[in-house]
């Protein structure tokens, strides 16, 4: 009797990590907390169960009791960035910006070289109204390899709000071109808002027909600009053809 005591209890601790771990990724998120709350009941000390536990609480909008996860994950283990991160989503639900910076800084610190937490944190910058330190933390981002592939395209939004279309057009090729060369298929978020500020710049600012054409070209994959890219397109067309005229009556004017 002593030793199935001392059994059964490590048996069931063993099964409802991944049962809560099933139906989380069911969205049946209430389910998953209770097999969570199962296995704290058996092991207070179960560090990952609070951290689950957390992201579960999160996902129902329990953001109280998502925060108190997270406490109790980061008392067993400060070094467990997840737990870090959890409290900075927690608090950016609650619109508490500062304290939300604070913790993703954590979660950074402990994860330097992954992309999403510098993401976080100059996201956590925007919000906070201030655009050049969430620059730098997007170009972290770059510098360790940005795994979504949006820190380019934050930074090319920022300098747009700025009116620095210069700078604004540098970051948005850089976002396009990182997208092909991870192979990402166009027509995937903000690629059209990108092909169509190229297609103006080019045509506008540097009056590079070629370019703006290109970009032109590629609108007209995505029905939000598709009018506006054909409408570039003629603009460039009626460009060029005036302009071979112009050679043309030149030649003429020579002979």
């Amino acid at each position: 009797m002593y030793l199935n005591s001392l059994v059964c209890p490590r048996q069931k601790l063993k099964q409802f990590r991944p049962s809560g771990n099933y139906y989380s990724i069911r969205s049946a998120h209430d389910k998953a907390i209770q097999y969570f709350q199962r296995a704290l009941k058996i092991n207070p000390n179960y560090l990952s169960a609070w951290t689950l536990i957390g992201h579960e609480y999160t996902e129902v909008k329990n953001t109280s009791a998502a925060i108190q996860a997270y406490r109790n994950a980061i008392d067993l283990n400060r070094k467990d960035y997840r737990a870090w991160y959890g409290l900075g989503q927690a608090y950016e639900i609650l619109r508490i910006f500062k304290f939300s910076l604070y913790y993703y800084k954590q979660a950074q610190r402990l994860r330097a070289f992954d992309s999403r937490m510098a993401m976080a944190v100059g996201e956590t910058y925007e919000l906070l109204n201030r655009p050049e330190d969430a620059k730098m933390c997007y170009r972290k981002a770059v510098a360790v390899g940005d795994m979504e592939g949006q820190a380019n395209y934050k930074i090319a939004r920022l300098f747009l709000q700025e009116k620095n279309n210069k700078w604004s057009a540098h970051y948005y090729q850089q976002f396009i071109q990182q997208a092909e060369d991870q192979g990402i298929m166009e027509g995937s978020s903000n690629h059209h808002e990108a092909y169509i500020f190229l297609a103006r710049h080019y045509l506008e600012v540097e009056q590079n027909l070629q370019q703006a054409a290109l970009y032109a070209n590629k609108c007209f994959d995505f029905s939000e600009v598709r009018e506006e890219g054909k409408k570039i397109l003629r603009q460039v067309e009626a460009l060029q053809l005036a302009s071979s005229i112009e050679e043309v009556e030149m030649t003429d004017g020579q002979d």
